[in-house]
């Protein structure tokens, strides 16, 4: 379990991390989200004790990062996958990092077979493409059989048979009961991906809640309603505006927000109109966090404000 308790980062005048507080727990896997510059690795570094926070706490099962006899059995993290000697071989760089934390040397083999890389361990880890490297970097991760695991951007440089092991990595790692924060700024497959949601602006937590009740929070969602009767959609879409419902006309019909499918389906009756169509349109996530970002956003081109 990951816990942060009124975390504060400051740099000067400017604040990266502004009093979060969360618990990131096992058994689920935990998408981090926010837009460039909201404090996600920021808030990955000061709970690896990379860097130190100004106030409050970062703790990984009650204790520090630093405070672990053995980090790398306790947390597997891949936040910078060019951070390694790239004269150095896949195999040499994991031994490495498995000496300093007693790891056998076995489990180096295991998990570059794991990731994919077993033919490529005697490879000078600099030759690596983005993706290579990036599956690297979750072997490092993987190599201690941690029990809590922190991915920045796993799926950077990965084609999509890349991005889909990931998800079923991720999400498997979290079924054995293991803590799992993964930041990304791939809504579709954070959509496919995570559990709950922890999403920061401009350092400061905006929600904390499952994947589900942040897209059903969102104003994109509407119910599509068709008819054969134009006369009889237009007296529909008056009812349910008088009742504070968005209405809009869409080909062959209207896109109610604001009204549940219930309301919308029971003042059609109510009214005599013929439906051949009452249908939830469910918002995206992407959509759903557009929404919730929106003052959040530091770098904005001149067409998005």
């Amino acid at each position: 379990m990951i816990t942060l308790t009124n975390l504060t980062k400051r740099y000067g005048d400017a604040v990266a991390v502004d009093d979060l507080t969360l618990t990131i727990e096992p058994g689920r896997v935990t998408g981090f989200l926010g837009p460039n510059g909201a404090g996600k690795s920021t808030t990955m570094r000061m709970v690896l004790g990379l860097d130190r926070p100004t106030a409050g706490t970062a703790l990984i099962d009650g204790r520090p990062y630093a405070d672990h006899r053995y980090p790398l059995r306790k947390v597997g993290a891949l936040l910078d996958a060019k951070a390694l000697h790239p004269a150095r071989t896949a195999r040499a760089h994991l031994r490495a990092m498995a000496r300093t934390n007693g790891i056998p040397g076995a489990r180096v083999d295991e998990v570059l077979g794991l990731v994919g890389l077993a033919d490529a361990a005697r490879r000078r880890a600099g030759t690596f493409s983005l993706g290579m490297g990036q599956r690297l970097g979750i072997a490092g991760a993987l190599l201690g059989d941690p029990e809590v695991l922190m991915f920045d951007e796993p799926v950077n440089g990965l084609d999509p048979d890349g991005v889909r092991w990931v998800r079923e990595l991720v999400r498997g790692l979290a079924a054995e009961g293991r803590t799992v924060l993964v930041s990304s700024h791939l809504m579709s497959e954070m959509q496919l991906t995570a559990d709950r949601l922890a999403v920061i602006g401009r350092g400061r937590l905006i929600t904390d809640a499952p994947v589900g009740d942040v897209i059903a929070a969102s104003e994109r969602r509407a119910v599509r309603v068709r008819g054969p009767h134009v006369d009889g959609l237009r007296a529909l879409a008056a009812a349910l505006s008088a009742r504070g419902a968005s209405v809009e006309d869409v080909p062959g019909g209207l896109l109610v927000r604001g009204a549940g499918i219930e309301e919308v389906g029971e003042t059609a009756h109510r009214l005599g109109v013929l439906l051949h169509e009452l249908s939830p349109q469910e918002a995206t996530l992407e959509e759903a966090y557009m929404e919730l970002t929106a003052d959040s956003v530091e770098y904005a081109a001149e067409a998005d404000r």
